[in-house]
């Protein structure tokens, strides 16, 4: 075996006190990065927050561990991706033109019951998937459910059985694009 290839164990003590000393900074870093953008910074509303979530991460480790990519250089690519996507929030906020681009729409799946072939196929979700998200809720049947909704962080939402209860009387899902449809079709 060639050690001087890899080695699982070679470190310095240095070495080590230098990754330590980088983990604590980007840790206190990204606190404060936190504290000044707000809780949406590390939420998970939707995928574009989860990718954003994961670049930070990435950066983060990289300016931590790598030696080609310095700690400050990783801070400085984190400050600009949560400015940025503070900047997108906030015009997203201000512009439904630019929400409609960013954004994405919950997806009505279920309906009273019967599961939305089309929707299904649209969001590549199977009936095992929306069958998991029942069980979780406690349902054994999809009768169980008035609707089940993709949500735009991609959880599935499910809407317990109200027979008294029409897609027009709830707030939450009648806006929806297949909901609307649903009431015109």
């Amino acid at each position: 075996m060639n050690r001087s290839a890899f080695s699982l164990f070679e470190t310095s003590w240095s070495q080590l006190g230098e990754v330590a000393l980088a983990a604590v900074l980007a840790y206190l870093a990204i606190i404060l990065i936190v504290r000044v953008n707000g809780s949406r910074t590390t939420s998970q509303l939707n995928s574009f927050d989860w990718i954003i979530n994961v670049m930070i991460g990435s950066l983060a480790a990289s300016g931590v561990l790598l030696e080609d990519v310095s700690l400050l250089a990783a801070l400085v690519a984190i400050v600009v991706l949560t400015g940025l996507q503070f900047l997108l929030t906030w015009v997203t906020r201000k512009s439904s033109a630019a929400e409609a681009v960013v954004k994405q729409e919950p997806v009505l799946l279920t309906h009273k019951g019967q599961f939305l072939e089309r929707a299904m196929t649209k969001t590549r979700i199977s009936k095992d998937e929306i069958m998991t998200a029942l069980r979780g809720n406690g349902m054994t049947s999809v009768r169980d459910a008035n609707w089940v909704v993709l949500e735009t962080n991609g959880t599935l939402s499910v809407i317990p059985r109200q027979d008294d209860l029409s897609i027009e009387d709830a707030d939450a899902v009648k806006d929806m694009r297949m909901a609307r449809s649903l009431r015109n079709g």
